[in-house]
């Protein structure tokens, strides 16, 4: 189950799998062919991890293929019932078709599902904006696939083989066409409501990449002393009359299901359930008066933190920035989540100055860029 847990860190070593099995069990399993040695590292076979996933409904795989075996299995098993005269195995090809059409249903509703998980873990959990939309329009195509195929079984069900259904239909059968239809109308519903939550996405992802692009190209400019020279900006910004602290237009997210059935959407849920249910004004409480040693004139100090003093010891250091900023000494104490900004200012600030790297790291609770100091041209290092 550990191994199981962590399938897709492919990070799981020998030596961890030996603190909680026996060494002669671990080559067993490796022997029947369960568990699959590379180098140093222990991973899970293919075929049983796709099992796993499957039986515990955590696959993400989005298996249309699946569904147009089943239909065409449909098919022909029907075609088999009307031309067998054997009253024994002309009930065998119905059980095959009850079977089939039950499985096509289950496995319609359990491909949504699958995708719509997929969607929203693209959308909040790929950093690269170019790969997010790939991912995005991708899925969005097998969202076509699913609706052609539920288009392909209402068919099925309604015309194609209006001849079998008719002459072969017992309560058992009647039952299992009534769930089907039922089945394929919640799909196509919440197909429609993927449909919108998918081009929502598109939209935000292109909005915001485009926002990141214009920033980029700003920031070249002014770091080379020639964003007057080459743009607009002294014009557009005498015409701007934006109030300054206007708010930002939001793109609100939508509760997952898992979230909204926990303890934690419960109590978001009651809380917003009593405030309906209240309707009145809320009373604003009258504040105490001032007392007078409050008016009097301070002076209040605060420690700052120098940007560029860290950027000077982060190119001498030798490591990379997220290591340096973290075990970087500062004046005042510094919380994790404060950390984290700084190492997107310094990124920001100096990205002449840094190399940052395709490849990414976690330290247990964000995922972060590799940066290092950039190679000077005519030196080695």
């Amino acid at each position: 189950m550990e191994l199981f847990e962590k399938r897709k860190s492919f990070a799981y070593k020998i030596d961890q799998a030996l603190e909680i099995l026996e060494e002669d069990r671990i080559e067993t399993l490796c022997l029947k062919g369960i568990l699959r040695k590379n180098g140093p590292f222990l991973e899970i076979d293919e075929q049983f991890q796709v099992f796993f996933e499957q039986v515990l409904e955590v696959n993400e795989e989005i298996n249309t293929s699946y569904i147009h075996e089943n239909i065409q299995q449909v098919k022909q098993t029907i075609n088999f019932y009307l031309q067998e005269n054997n009253e024994n195995r002309k009930y065998t090809y119905l059980k095959q078709v009850k079977a089939a059409l039950r499985k096509i249903g289950r496995i319609t509703l359990r491909n949504i599902v699958d995708l719509n998980r997929n969607i929203e873990n693209a959308f909040k959990a790929e950093p690269n904006y170019a790969i997010k939309i790939a991912r995005l329009e991708s899925f969005d195509q097998k969202r076509r696939a699913i609706d052609g195929l539920i288009e392909q079984t209402e068919l099925l069900v309604a015309e194609e083989e209006l001849t079998f259904f008719i002459t072969a239909l017992d309560e058992e059968l009647k039952q299992v066409v009534t769930q089907l239809r039922q089945q394929l109308t919640e799909s196509r519903h919440n197909l429609i409501e993927t449909q919108k939550q998918i081009i929502d996405y598109l939209n935000q992802v292109k909005h915001q990449s485009r926002v990141l692009e214009k920033i980029k190209q700003v920031k070249y400019l002014k770091d080379q002393f020639e964003l007057k020279a080459k743009t607009n900006i002294v014009a557009l910004l005498a015409k701007e009359n934006t109030v300054l602290l206007e708010s930002r237009p939001a793109y609100p997210l939508k509760l997952s299901l898992d979230y909204l059935q926990g303890d934690a959407g419960r109590e978001v849920i009651e809380k917003m359930a009593a405030k309906v249910k209240r309707g009145g004004k809320m009373q604003v409480p009258i504040a105490d008066s001032i007392a007078s040693d409050d008016l009097l004139p301070g002076v209040e100090e605060e420690i700052f933190i120098d940007l560029e003093e860290i950027k000077q010891g982060f190119l001498a250091s030798g490591h990379h920035l997220h290591r340096f900023i973290m075990q970087y000494k500062y004046e005042r104490e510094v919380s994790y989540e404060e950390k984290i900004t700084i190492f997107c200012q310094v990124i920001s600030m100096y990205e002449e100055e840094l190399d940052v790297k395709d490849t990414y790291q976690k330290d247990g609770r964000v995922e972060y860029a590799m940066v290092t100091p950039a190679v000077k041209r005519g030196t080695r290092r």
